[in-house]
């Protein structure tokens, strides 16, 4: 079997790996030398994929499953499996050695990862733990944001301003998954009620609602649904709505010329001077004033 493993080579492959020359230059820029990357590849249905690094390698390397499987093993202990939408770091100067299921070869996405910077935000987010299992939005970002900088970095080579784009792309895919990974499964639930009752709100800012009605679309009890506003927002479900409706009619007085009534109106309030009054009390001026002020 022993010769049957292989380190690159797959139908279809992407492979771009950056020349010593020019890694030499990326070190001596100020704005590339603590976050750049080296090497970056895509290898599909990779069968017979194997790699080993004894001493470890210069690079964190990031590798991201998007189909079969395959494992990680760390200093010879640390066993990783990865299946697909699974998410892995193996650090700078960590022995391992990685490889692809015989059964199901994995595909994946990969790229070495080199400065000061990139190690600290691998720490920071905790990249270099368990795998990451990434939702349909998140394996969405990725692998969009994955091909833009693959893209960038293989067909302009000789452009310093576009490789350093192509690395703060990265820096954002790597900053996005681990505030993502570090949200629990009951934190990601949480927000889904939140972002599932301001939906619910948004589409009725032309009207009023009752915070039984807003808690059966939540699918939460009263209770539920006003310690939940008030720990992630800072006030009651109703305030909360409020503040949408006066943010609403604040856009429409900067960017319309409709009378003052007919912003109340237009966000649920037929008595313009309680319209005033509230829109006074949230925003701290009145809706003149505020028409008044200079835009942009």
């Amino acid at each position: 079997m022993d010769d049957l493993k292989k380190m690159d080579g797959f139908n279809e492959q992407k492979l771009y790996v950056m020349p010593d020359y020019r890694q030499r230059e990326l070190a001596l820029s100020e704005l590339a030398r603590h976050f750049y990357v080296s090497d970056i590849g895509v290898f599909p249905h990779a069968k017979f994929h194997y790699r080993e690094r004894p001493e470890g390698c210069d690079a964190h390397i990031l590798i991201y499953c998007t189909e079969g499987s395959g494992w990680i093993e760390l200093e010879h202990h640390t066993t990783m499996q990865l299946t697909a939408r699974h998410f892995a770091v193996i650090p700078a100067g960590i022995p391992h050695r990685y490889g692809a299921s015989a059964h199901s070869p994995w595909s994946i996405h990969w790229l070495h990862l080199h400065g000061g910077e990139a190690a600290s935000m691998v720490k920071m987010y905790g990249l270099d733990g368990a795998p990451i299992h990434l939702d349909t939005n998140a394996h969405s970002i990725f692998s969009e944001g994955f091909d833009q900088c693959y893209a960038l970095l293989s067909s302009k080579t000789y452009s310093l301003p576009v490789q350093i784009h192509a690395f703060n792309v990265i820096r954002k895919l790597l900053s996005h998954i681990g505030t993502y990974s570090a949200a629990s499964a009951k934190d990601q639930k949480k927000e889904s009620y939140l972002e599932n009752a301001i939906h619910y709100m948004n589409g009725r800012l032309d009207d009023s609602i009752k915070l039984s009605e807003l808690a059966k679309h939540a699918g939460l009890s009263k209770q539920h649904l006003i310690y939940l506003f008030n720990k992630e927002t800072g006030c009651p479900p109703i305030d909360f709505f409020l503040r949408m409706k006066m943010q609403k009619a604040a856009q429409m007085l900067s960017l319309t010329e409709l009378t003052i009534k007919e912003i109340a109106c237009s966000v649920g309030i037929l008595d313009p001077y309680y319209f005033s009054r509230l829109f006074k009390k949230i925003m701290g001026i009145s809706p003149t004033q505020y028409r008044n002020i200079p835009k942009g």
